[in-house]
């Protein structure tokens, strides 16, 4: 089997109500979008409706629901009659136990304790005691709690578990029975603090497993391996490998297992400015590193200082992005990580053990600006952990340097769950927390991004491109994912807020002014969202404002839900749908944001799918979308609605590039700036990927406010060429005007190019 990467990606998100069958019958679709490889979401059985397939409850087979065995044959059958490569979503860390009947190995283990076969799959702390399965009520009864009819089950409302065998066999009652078990059913609280297994970030419903082993890592890769084996894997995408002991090695393993020829990328989100690791048998990330310079190439970081400003005036907000990050991991360590700072206590030297050691481990790992080390790797960040740790508690600096030769020893196993700690700590904290409180831009309030960067210049975008084809020109490009906090185009019309300042200023204060909600940076966000999405459906709005104050966790929260707050919040969002006193300074805002933000939809688009790298395209972003937060950018793609001009257009745009570039893929191997010089320079960005020239427009409401391209342009490389776009063609020296006249952005290549 010959290396052969994709030259493009379009992201299928397969669930019992958009199967493999259904995946299949719209490939035909896809072909004639230029699509050279289909990218699933992961495809093992899956717990009971599961509308994701990141919860796998059984790794021997592909899910029913999803179409089966069966509609895998016939998928793959489909995808090799249209040359189509296919390219896998797989979940090496973690397995889904809400429902533990429906998974074999988390049910023996629960039924048998350490004796199971699986034991050694589920990275479980035996010492610390029986299983923790929180999920009785906060005061523990177990009121209803019963037995199957033939006694083998013991039965809690939705809930079922096993009966190890002897256990209930003297007639003693179900809660005597559920005390003698290899697991003890606890109050839900209680995953923060005393759960005595490795699951997803602060998802107790997702069980941690040990692919350290390289049984277990046979044993879970069995299914996968097999369509590898059969010719019918072409790539694997890397699910959250920072969850793992040891991500180098397992990738290593994995490289090993399935050969050189499977495109490999994982889903590692970067900090600002890291590298994948070097030894990484891999070719790049899933994307969100693109995302952000992509993000950040729509937004004018001229206005930085009016917006941080304005932004501080408007709400209130005296803390800057860092603190804010500090307090929030630190909140989220003491709410939701307890568990995991327990777990890496007990396996501390004896010495070191105790309350000043749990707070300095809190405060270094708060301190992380990268999501984790790769030990005996990266032993700088930690350092720079430790340091800033200790400067910011100077009493704690003892602790801390006593710490640190623990924790930077790959050998010891606190060393290794500190790694793993990190990770999920950066994730919450940040993403799923402080992104929702800053909310100076809320643009770069995405994952992969940072809101502490408004903007790049040309400059600094060019530079980006230069290590990316460098380094890792075979990484995904993405603007859209499963995971996204803004779909690509609500990010697009955010950009021209930077543009606005004072107008959507304004339009903030008017809100959080006549609406008076008290948190004031939470409001601003909905303000920005309103102004960005307009008057869609409102029940998307809601269940939007719910999921986002409930991750900001000031007013309110998932733990405990302030109803008064939460009423205020959707009143909020009703009033600005219908009380004319928002609706009008909405519309008016949202008319002056119409023509640039559909000028950065195009440009953005293009640019994504001309930079360094493979781009996918997730489902249905063909066309334009309003996407925001999961579960709302899972939700069914209709294709069959009422299509706009600007759908059309980037429906032609992302047709014309995808076929250049499966038809086409010698012309892009390199990458070459083009720069234009003067005061419009900032305003164009151009490069030439080894015969395809990319002319995209940026910042097009400053553009205007400066009287548009004027006499701008550029000479281009000898010969005549012609723009795949508009059909036009071009040579010598041309007008920016009459390259723009039909797109915003233009992509050349030589005329004689069949």
């Amino acid at each position: 089997m010959s290396r052969s990467l994709p030259t493009s990606t379009y992201r299928y998100q397969i669930s019992p109500s958009f199967t493999l069958q259904d995946a299949a019958a719209d490939l035909p679709r896809i072909v004639e979008l230029g699509v050279d490889a289909v990218y699933l979401s992961p495809l093992l059985t899956s717990t009971t409706g599961s509308d994701h397939g990141y919860d796998w409850v059984d790794c021997t087979q592909v899910d029913p629901q999803r179409g089966g065995e069966a509609g895998w044959v016939s998928f793959v059958d489909a995808a090799r009659a249209h040359g189509l490569k296919i390219v896998l979503d797989i979940v090496p860390n973690h397995c889904g136990i809400s429902k533990a009947w429906e998974n074999p190995a988390w049910w023996s283990v629960l039924r048998e304790g350490r004796q199971s076969p699986y034991a050694s799959w589920f990275d479980v702390d035996w010492d610390a005691g029986p299983i923790l399965v929180p999920v009785l009520p906060a005061d523990g009864s177990v009121a209803g709690l019963e037995f199957s009819p033939d006694r083998s089950e013991l039965v809690f409302h939705e809930h079922r578990f096993p009966v190890a065998i002897g256990s209930a066999d003297d007639g003693a009652g179900a809660e005597l029975v559920a005390s003698r078990q290899h697991y003890r059913l606890a109050p839900w609280q209680l995953d923060a603090t005393e759960l005595n297994y490795r699951r997803f970030f602060a998802v107790s419903s997702l069980a941690g497993l040990r692919v350290e082993d390289p049984r277990v890592f046979e044993a879970t890769h069995e299914r996968i391996f097999r369509m590898a084996d059969d010719g019918q894997l072409d790539g694997i995408r890397i699910d959250h490998p920072d969850g793992l002991t040891d991500p180098g090695e397992y990738l290593r393993r994995l490289r090993g297992r399935v050969g050189n020829e499977i495109w490999i990328v994982v889903e590692k989100i970067l900090a600002d400015g890291e590298q994948l690791p070097s030894d990484w048998p891999v070719d790049g990330t899933s994307g969100y590193d693109a995302m952000a310079e992509l993000t950040r190439l729509v937004a004018d970081p001229g206005s930085e200082a009016a917006l941080t400003d304005g932004y501080g005036t408007l709400t209130g907000d005296s803390l800057d992005v860092e603190q804010h990050v500090l307090l929030a991991k630190r909140q989220i360590a003491a709410q939701l990580f307890g568990s995991e700072r327990a777990r890496i206590q007990r396996v501390l030297p004896a010495s070191l053990r105790g309350e000043p050691s749990d707070a300095a481990l809190v405060e270094i790992a708060a301190h992380m600006d990268v999501y984790r080390t790769y030990l005996p790797h990266d032993r700088a960040a930690l350092d720079r952990a430790a340091s800033a740790a200790a400067l910011g508690e100077p009493s704690m600096r003892a602790d801390i340097q006593a710490l640190i030769p623990v924790l930077a020893d790959v050998d010891q196993e606190a060393a290794r769950r500190f790694q793993q700690f990190t990770g999920a700590l950066m994730a919450k904290g940040l993403e799923d927390t402080a992104w929702y409180r800053y909310t100076r831009w809320i643009g770069a309030n995405e994952v992969g991004g940072h809101p502490g960067r408004l903007g790049t210049t040309v400059l600094g975008w060019h530079e980006d491109q230069a290590r990316r084809q460098l380094h890792s020109p075979a990484s995904m490009v993405g603007l859209s994912t499963h995971d996204t906090k803004r779909g690509e185009d609500v990010r697009a019309a955010l950009g021209v807020l930077t543009e606005l300042v004072d107008e959507s200023l304004a339009w903030g204060r008017g809100f959080i002014e006549t609406t008076q909600l008290p948190d004031r940076p939470f409001a601003w966000l909905l303000a920005q969202t309103l102004a960005a999405v307009g008057p869609i459906d409102a029940g998307r709005l809601h269940a939007y404002a719910t999921k986002a104050m409930r991750e900001a966790n000031t007013e309110t929260g998932w733990a405990a839900p302030n109803s008064g707050y939460e009423m205020a919040v959707h009143a909020a969002i009703d009033q600005a749908l219908t009380d004319p006193i928002l609706v009008e300074p909405l519309s008016t805002l949202r008319d002056l944001m119409a023509v640039p933000a559909g000028v950065n939809v195009l440009s953005q688009k293009v640019v994504a799918l001309t930079m360094p790298g493979i781009p996918d395209v997730y489902r249905g972003t063909e066309f334009v979308e309003d996407s925001l937060v999961d579960p709302d950018n899972r939700r069914p793609v209709d294709l069959g609605r009422s299509m706009t001009e600007l759908d059309l257009a980037k429906h032609h745009l992302v047709t014309e590039i995808l076929r250049l570039r499966r038809d086409h893929a010698e012309l892009f191997t390199k990458y070459r700036p083009i720069a234009l010089g003067g005061p419009l320079a900032e305003h164009l960005v151009g490069y030439d990927r080894g015969g395809a020239i990319t002319l995209a427009t940026r910042l097009p409401v400053g553009l205007e406010r400066r009287g548009g391209w004027g006499d701008s342009g550029l000479t281009l490389p000898q010969g005549t060429w012609r723009d795949v776009l508009s059909g036009a063609h071009h040579s010598g020296r041309v007008q920016l005007g009459e390259v723009f006249a039909r797109h915003p952005a233009a992509v050349l290549v030589p005329a004689e190019l069949a």
